[in-house]
């Protein structure tokens, strides 16, 4: 009786253990943040133009499953051809030419806290003695968490 009693407590206390034992696996954020630049209002869109001496709105909208946190733009010259595009077409490109005045403009800005959701718009002004020609722009968004998504688009600059 004492040995049934015994394997009785036994199993009950592994139970106890199995059942009573809580994982302690934190929520960790594996989910990418989104930049959107297909919206009416997204601008520059790949092969868009601008015009040296005016100034344009950058639009974009960004999401995140939890927070977002910031965002940065680089803004570079594309005379020697390489990429980093992330868009599917290209565009016409200029000859290979080597840069005398290339513009170059690399920002980065705060998204407001608590926010899963955000319109930006940020004006850059595009000096004029600048070199036409082909350009990357390239926006980083970067969540709470530290997760990061780049958008690499070609544009001109005329």
């Amino acid at each position: 009786m004492l040995n049934i009693l015994q394997k009785i407590c036994a199993c009950l206390a592994i139970g106890l253990l199995v059942t009573g034992c809580e994982k302690n696996i934190p929520d960790i954020d594996t989910v990418y943040p989104v930049i959107e630049t297909d919206g009416t209002n997204s601008f520059p869109v790949q092969c868009s133009r601008v015009k040296r001496g005016e100034p344009f709105v950058f639009k974009a909208t960004f999401s995140d499953n939890r927070q977002l946190g910031a965002f940065s733009l680089d803004i570079h010259h594309n005379f020697d051809h390489h990429t980093h595009s992330t868009e599917v077409s290209n565009c016409q490109t200029d000859k290979v030419k080597v840069p005398k005045n290339p513009f170059l403009f690399i920002k980065s800005f705060d998204i407001p806290a608590n926010l899963t959701r955000f319109e930006a718009s940020q004006q850059i002004d595009i000096p004029a003695d600048i070199d036409p020609g082909d350009y990357h722009f390239l926006i980083r968004l970067t969540d709470q968490e530290g997760w990061q998504t780049i958008k690499g688009i070609s544009f001109k600059i005329e």
